[in-house]
């Protein structure tokens, strides 16, 4: 091979190690395609790393909503709040703000939420069966879900969402306080009630991510760390994508790039995922396992805090904060973790702390991901976009995509997720 010569070829060429992009690799690998994928930082790395692992179809109803922009300036001064939005003049920001804010209306919410559900459901089905399939080793387990509300105002509120929960299908059963403390005794008195979700499911997400990564290996795949994108130009019959390590041409290249998707826009031709995604900022404190823990994963919904744990450690995570490309763990927002489970369990915290997290999820300005061909481009696609949603949307996003890639008729409908909305 001369000097010139590219130093990849691949069928499939998979920009991101994250859980959609691993995702779409198996299900194109599933569908006899080749694969390769590379990414800027070793597998993994991403949103899903620091993630509670929950699949949940109940998550459908949007953050853009009808309350969500009073709520925003009520927490503006208040840097722990559950959702801080930090001032900012940065016309891309300010650009995808008025596009979210322009969304939090009823109908708009109720669009996004059937799109949502729809991946949520499709990939809610597909995980157990690549579990069984391919023996991944990531501790999936359908274990329902449970909202707790510590006061009546708040079950109300979300009580105005059952009707529309019920219509997309999803399992909803409403608990009694008193009923549910003593069905849950991790869980300390005085609570106003409960919602439990029994279609949602969980799993390790660091481990579900590796998993994944072993079998796209075993079944061919190469991927690629440490090698960053740099662009991408139209090639004869493909893509020649232009690397850290060199060139690297493609018959179809599928971006996967998460919260960095705008960074990136420009740089290979495709604005549209920088006015599409804002990078949204969570947290999470991993620590060993307390002696008593959920019995299924649980959503403090007051200071929204979810609480999962696995046979060796247990997870406070959640929050979302808008403060661009800030990578600096925030200690009043780690607190604010602690002390908000602390107002719910008698065991709010393990005996050891193994890891503070914080990490950036690609919030896409209608809160439903981009799947499917990159407007003007010819044999480039997007998964992006997927917002708190990835790992529960995983397996649907890459059959939906291997679907649309090899000409089938995919089982959901492409139309909500088609890029071109935003072009």
């Amino acid at each position: 091979m001369n000097a010139a010569a590219p130093a990849l070829s691949a069928d499939c060429l998979i920009i991101g190690a994250g859980v959609s992009g691993l995702a779409t690799a198996l299900a194109l690998l599933e569908s006899g395609r080749g694969v390769a994928v590379i990414d800027a930082a070793t597998i993994g790395r991403g949103a899903s790393h620091g993630n509670c692992g929950t699949l949940t179809p109940s998550h459908a109803p949007p953050l853009a909503g009808p309350g969500t922009l009073s709520k925003a300036l009520r927490w503006m001064l208040t840097p722990d709040a559950p959702l801080y939005i930090k001032p900012t003049l940065s016309p891309s920001r300010l650009r995808w703000f008025l596009g979210f804010a322009l969304r939090c209306n009823a109908r708009d919410y109720v669009r996004s939420a059937r799109a949502k559900h729809a991946l949520l459901a499709d990939s809610c089905l597909r995980i157990p069966q690549w579990v069984a399939r391919y023996a991944l080793n990531c501790e999936f387990a359908q274990t329902g879900e449970d909202y707790v509300f510590r006061t009546r105002r708040a079950l109300d509120q979300e009580l105005r969402d059952v009707p529309l929960l019920r219509a997309l299908g999803i399992d909803v059963e409403v608990i009694d306080g008193a009923a549910y403390e003593a069905s849950e005794p991790t869980l300390k008195g005085g609570l106003a009630g409960a919602m439990r979700f029994r279609g949602d499911a969980a799993l390790r997400p660091d481990r579900y991510v590796a998993e994944l990564a072993r079998v796209v290996r075993e079944r061919g795949g190469r991927i690629v760390e440490h090698c960053a994108l740099q662009g991408l130009d139209d090639g004869s019959g493909g893509v020649l994508a232009h690397t850290t390590q060199g060139p690297m041409t493609a018959r179809d290249v599928v971006l996967a790039t998460g919260a960095w998707s705008p960074r990136i826009a420009d740089a290979i031709g495709l604005r549209c995922m920088g006015k599409a995604i804002q990078p949204g900022k969570g947290y999470s404190i991993t620590y060993s396992r307390p002696s008593r823990v959920p019995k299924r994963p649980i959503i403090l919904v007051e200071p929204s805090v979810c609480v999962t744990s696995w046979s060796d450690g247990y997870r406070l995570g959640s929050t979302m904060e808008f403060s661009g490309f800030d990578d600096r763990l925030n200690p009043r927002r780690l607190a604010a973790l602690e002390r908000g489970a602390a107002e719910f369990l008698h065991e709010p915290m393990g005996p050891q702390v193994q890891e503070r997290w914080c990490g950036w999820r690609p919030m896409s300005r209608d809160d439903i991901p981009l799947v499917g061909p990159a407007p003007g481009r010819k044999h480039i696609w997007l998964a992006v976009g997927h917002g708190m949603m990835g790992v529960g949307m995983s397996a649907g996003t890459g059959q939906l995509l291997a679907d649309r890639i090899c000409g089938r008729v995919p089982d959901v409908d492409p139309g909500p997720f088609d890029p071109a909305r935003f072009a």
